[in-house]
């Protein structure tokens, strides 16, 4: 086995949140190994926030659209427009935008490492060592460190390893389809937008979820996600291709992965190690939502090891966790509850759909989305909404509501 230099911590997976987490501890001092699976494109809507942009300085060349509405399809087909009104959603295409990230780690001082993780050692001293392959059938590699950050993704062999619940988290599995964006003729012929995001909201496409066709500028991600194993998720990216007219562009590449909708209650081990992005299963529910979350978590990931290598104590590592749920838990508990409630049956799907075509509900979504905060502003729009939720939960009629 080959023995390379230390360092203060190993991450363990490049996507948005290991290569977050890398860029934050090299440009904090620390030795930073960033271990990476090459050839890995998780699938994904690749719609980003202005509060991500901003916070995390993204260039505007990364932006391959602009989406400026979005529209929510019902079980019966009616289409609801939520325009965004200032400003714009930024979408991205994940191999792109994965493989900047781990570039601007890696010019901030992170040293990059291709291969595949395979399993942690401890030293009696208690010098950790990160083992991993180039290749398979290859000789194993050895990184020593300091502390480790597993950021491997959904069904972590990391999070699996030092963190028993990990065996037990609940996924939805997603899968989508790149295609070539159509023509204009075709695109008319289609109704497909290039500045509009299309959410699918009908059991015959997802029993549990959704299914999406979102702009990519010269490209377009078609997809399905589902928690139920037996529903075939590329018949019904199939059939969506072709109830809207898209089967005939061409099929650039195919992505299917798991994505964790609930947070582990731990995301460290108690003594040298912590997990963060969809390793700890920051995911929004209900929205299926990661970019931002993964990032967020990345750098409360980062915090937390610096404040750990620099006290030793191993209980900063709690940090990690503890600021990411002050900041969005609130968010997860609620979202949560709208896909246990409204996803369950198209009746409900129906009705949430016809909620989405109030301007308060719209507002409020877009306030809360571009933001990442909740909304705390205009309460007389809070109270019509609550109103209006109570009526479609109870099937009631119109409702008159204060204004």
């Amino acid at each position: 086995m080959t023995e390379m230099r230390d360092y203060d911590v190993v991450v363990i997976g490049g996507g948005p949140s290991g290569a977050t987490a890398a860029d934050d501890l090299a440009q904090m001092g620390r030795s930073v190994a960033l271990l990476d699976k090459a050839g890995r494109i998780k699938p994904c809507g690749g719609a980003i926030p202005p509060r991500l942009i901003r916070d995390f300085a993204i260039p505007d060349h990364l932006l391959v659209a602009h989406a400026t509405s979005a529209r929510m399809i019902s079980p019966s087909d009616v289409a609801v427009d939520m325009p965004v009104g200032k400003g714009f959603v930024g979408m991205v295409d994940r191999d792109m935008f994965d493989e900047w990230l781990r570039v601007r780690a890696e010019s901030h001082g992170a040293e990059r490492r291709r291969g595949t993780f395979e399993r942690i050692e401890r030293d009696a001293d208690g010098r950790i060592s990160v083992i991993y392959r180039e290749q398979r059938g290859g000789p194993e590699l050895r990184l020593r460190t300091r502390s480790v950050i597993g950021a491997d993704g959904a069904r972590s062999g990391v999070a699996r390893a030092e963190l028993p619940e990990a065996e037990r988290v609940k996924c939805v599995f997603a899968y989508h389809e790149i295609i070539r964006a159509p023509a204009p003729v075709l695109a008319a012929a289609a109704d497909f937008d290039p500045d509009r995001c299309d959410v699918f909201y009908q059991g015959k496409l997802s029993p549990d979820f959704y299914a999406w066709i979102f702009p990519h500028g010269d490209t377009a991600s078609i997809g399905v996600g589902s928690a139920n194993k037996g529903f075939d998720l590329r018949d019904a990216v199939a059939r969506l291709r072709q109830q809207t007219g898209l089967d005939a562009c061409e099929t650039i590449r195919c992505e299917g992965a798991p994505i964790p909708l609930k947070p582990l209650k731990r995301w460290d081990n108690g003594r040298d190690l912590l997990v963060t992005g969809d390793a700890a299963g920051v995911v929004a529910p209900a929205s299926g939502e990661g970019i931002y979350y993964a990032m967020f978590g990345g750098r409360c990931a980062a915090q937390a090891i610096d404040a750990y290598l620099s006290t030793g104590k191993a209980s900063a590592l709690r940090h990690a966790r503890r600021r990411f749920m002050k900041a969005h838990g609130r968010v997860f508990w609620i979202l949560g509850i709208m896909q246990y409630f409204w996803y369950s049956s198209d009746k409900r799907r129906e009705r949430f759909v016809t909620m989405c075509k109030d301007p308060d509900v719209q507002q409020l979504t877009w306030d809360a989305y571009m933001n990442k905060e909740l909304v705390r502003k205009r309460p007389m729009a809070h109270v019509r909404i609550f109103l209006s939720d109570m009526r479609h939960l109870l099937g009631m009629g119109p409702a008159t509501v204060p204004q």
